[in-house]
């Protein structure tokens, strides 16, 4: 196992298991990434003991952050007192592709710190609204296929 900074991604539903799924899809598998799912049928304490064992998965010393879908949702509230017991880590809610790709490829050179808010940047600026900046910048890309 290479020594970088961990990422759990979770979320209810199949949220994080679908983050993970297009990640690997653009970027390929990556290591020390695991997706935990909180489903339906799953109890507080079924979460737990999914993510204990994620921790155990992508943990190789240097830390570890949870990317998870809202604040103060359960997968949210499991990591937070998950990663109390953890020396190095974080946990972001509001989590989105742009903020996890980002960060993947500097996992084993970044501090648990840095990722988090290199993390942030890019969540809150892959957020775009269709506009007609954009519609145009589109238009030109497409006719010089």
């Amino acid at each position: 196992m290479n020594r970088m900074v961990g990422i759990i991604i979770t979320g209810h539903g199949k949220f994080a298991s679908g983050l993970k799924s297009s990640i690997e899809l653009i970027v390929g598998k990556q290591e020390n990434l695991e997706a935990v799912d909180f489903m339906i049928n799953d109890s507080i304490e079924d979460l737990q003991r999914k993510l204990k064992k994620a921790i155990g998965d992508v943990d190789s010393g240097k830390g570890i952050v949870f990317f998870t879908d809202i604040l103060g949702g359960s997968p949210f509230n499991i990591s937070v007192l998950l990663s109390k017991k953890i020396k190095c880590s974080d946990v972001i809610a509001g989590s989105n592709l742009p903020a996890i790709i980002n960060i993947l490829f500097d996992r084993n050179r970044l501090s648990v710190e840095e990722i988090k808010n290199k993390a942030l940047e890019a969540g809150e600026s892959g957020i775009k609204a269709f506009s007609d900046q954009i519609r145009s910048r589109m238009k030109t890309e497409i006719n010089g296929i």
